[in-house]
């Protein structure tokens, strides 16, 4: 008797531990571009039960979690959280560089070697060529080859970097046609479904309607005035102010630019991924499939009215009911055998003339005239300017051009990070040798060095004061609206929840680093790490009480 009690013990612990380790149906990675961390907190009473607060409720909220490099922005974002590295590794040091080579600013994901597919513009000259290490789908793909990866955005590079090399689909927004389109990397063709979809011509519908809040305008209490200052006024109006009318914005033109600074492309997104999971048959068979949706418009409309405005407000709220339809959509098809993580690709930093003139720290530092006073400086040393393009808080210069001149491609450097340091709003700059030579003195030098790369950074990168943002002119216009791309946590603290099979109900305070989520979800998966991974698993997630 006693003997079979212990037998039945160790099966039942045996079959509770085969069921620990069994990876999910589907795994689903969601990106926010531009969501701050407090967006959870400011809106969370209006937020719904089955959508962000079914995460934050019934599922792990990792509070702070933070980039750990820089520059902050989407490229480099979305390729850190699916390699679990940083650019210095993976490649992706901005969203736009100046190849040396080519003599010319180039996207992050840019390839003219493959044609679209589902458009006649250039929309799709794309792929991941540009991304030098594997990505978790990556290796999902590589270890069960039959598991399928299927990723979409508004942004191509919100697609591609996630769907990584191996995707069996990626799916990003064509400007000059309004559909999801791919890249002859990926495909020839859209599949049937794909078109059916493009076919229903959602956003010339979407176009003719008007936006306006969701809610009654005066509960939106938290958030600034609806006539703001700070905020980016569109054509036609007279004032950044609800309602948007867009096919007055558009002048009567089907001008598909405006539809993603619009809510409805959060809502065109959702419903494409659910029909490309359904039409892919995520989850169906015995291996792990992956899902990755990245919400672009949070950022475009964040950049134009900024963190305090109720067109962000509003924007959440609609978004959180994407999350609401889309997390119906993958119990319906998959049942309670699903896990999701849910995180931002970068913050953002509040408008910095509204710091101005609320006397908080902040300011512009406006790049044209300083590039117009430097390139004099240089002519007076140098008998010549060596400056070839700035791009990002990045100076490259003309390194073959140094190389047949009298004078050092380090003396050059030196010269122009001192002309730099004298820059208003400038807090430091550092040299190309600087970041490969020097050991680093502190965390923001560090931070820099984690998102640098001596072919793709430029010769002199530069960082500046908290609250400041490089623009090229002193305008009205320049300052409304607002960015990010800072070491600051304004730009680099982001939400991270997870949720789903296994996903206890808990918050943790410990600090994790975005480069931390690829190595938790290796743990889940039962995968080996991917080739350039640093990150550390989080262990509340992962083990029991």
């Amino acid at each position: 008797m006693r003997v079979s009690l212990i037998l039945s013990f160790l099966i039942a612990l045996s079959a509770n531990a085969q069921k620990q380790n069994t990876p999910p149906k589907l795994v689903v990675g969601i990106v926010v571009d531009q969501m701050m961390y407090d967006y959870l907190y400011r809106f969370e009473e209006r937020f719904s039960k089955h959508g962000i607060r079914k995460l934050m409720d019934k599922g792990t909220n990792c509070r702070s979690t933070f980039y750990n490099y820089v520059p902050t922005y989407t490229g480099p974002g979305h390729a850190s959280i699916y390699t679990g590295t940083t650019p210095n590794n993976h490649g992706i040091v901005a969203n736009e560089w100046f190849d040396r080579a080519k003599q010319e600013i180039i996207g992050c994901v840019q390839d003219s070697n493959f044609f679209s597919v589902g458009t006649e513009s250039n929309d799709g000259v794309c792929s991941p060529k540009n991304l030098w290490c594997n990505t978790i789908t990556d290796q999902l793909r590589m270890t069960y080859p039959t598991s399928k990866v299927f990723s979409a955005s508004i942004k191509d590079r919100g697609a591609i970097l996630p769907g990584g090399h191996l995707t069996n689909d990626s799916y990003w927004y064509d400007y000059s046609s309004g559909h999801f389109i791919t890249s002859e990397f990926y495909r020839n063709n859209l599949p049937q479904w794909a078109e059916v979809f493009n076919n229903k011509n959602y956003p010339s519908l979407k176009m003719k309607e008007t936006w306006n809040t969701l809610y009654p305008i005066e509960s939106y209490v938290a958030s600034g005035p609806d006539d703001s200052p700070y905020e980016v006024v569109f054509p036609s109006k007279s004032s950044a102010t609800f309602p948007y009318k867009f096919d007055e914005i558009s002048g009567g033109k089907e001008d598909f630019k405006y539809f993603t600074s619009t809510p409805w492309a959060n809502t065109y997104l959702t419903d494409f991924s659910i029909e490309g999971m359904i039409n892919n048959e995520l989850g169906k068979d015995k291996v792990t499939d992956f899902l990755a949706i990245s919400y672009s418009s949070t950022d475009i409309i964040g950049h134009a009215f900024g963190p305090q405005s109720i067109e962000i407000e509003d924007v959440y709220l609609r978004l959180d009911l994407e999350f609401e339809k889309l997390f119906k959509a993958i119990e319906k098809q998959v049942g309670k055998n699903w896990v999701v993580f849910l995180t931002a690709d970068h913050a953002v930093v509040p408008v910095p003339q509204m710091l101005i003139d609320q006397k908080l720290p902040g300011g512009y530092a406006f790049i044209t005239e300083n590039l117009r006073r430097l390139e004099e400086s240089m002519i007076k040393k140098f008998g010549m300017s060596f400056l070839v393009a700035e791009e990002n808080n990045n100076l490259y210069l003309d390194e073959e051009l140094i190389l047949f001149s009298e004078f050092k491609l380090s003396e050059i450097e030196e010269f122009v990070k001192e002309e730099v340091q004298k820059w208003d709003g400038v807090k430091r700059a550092f040299t190309s040798t600087d970041l490969q030579n020097q050991a680093v003195a502190n965390e923001g030098n560090e931070m820099i060095k984690r998102g640098f790369d001596k072919y793709r950074s430029g010769n002199i990168i530069f960082q500046l004061y908290p609250g400041y943002l490089p623009k090229s002119t002193d305008t009205e216009k320049s300052r409304k609206g607002t960015s990010h791309g800072s070491q600051y946590t304004y730009d680099t603290h982001v939400p991270l929840l997870w949720y789903g099979k296994g996903i206890k109900a808990q918050e943790i305070f410990t600090n994790y680093e975005i480069t931390d989520i690829v190595p938790t979800l290796v743990q889940i998966m039962n995968l080996a790490m991917p080739s350039c991974a640093q990150g550390k698993p989080i262990l509340e997630i992962l083990t029991e009480d």
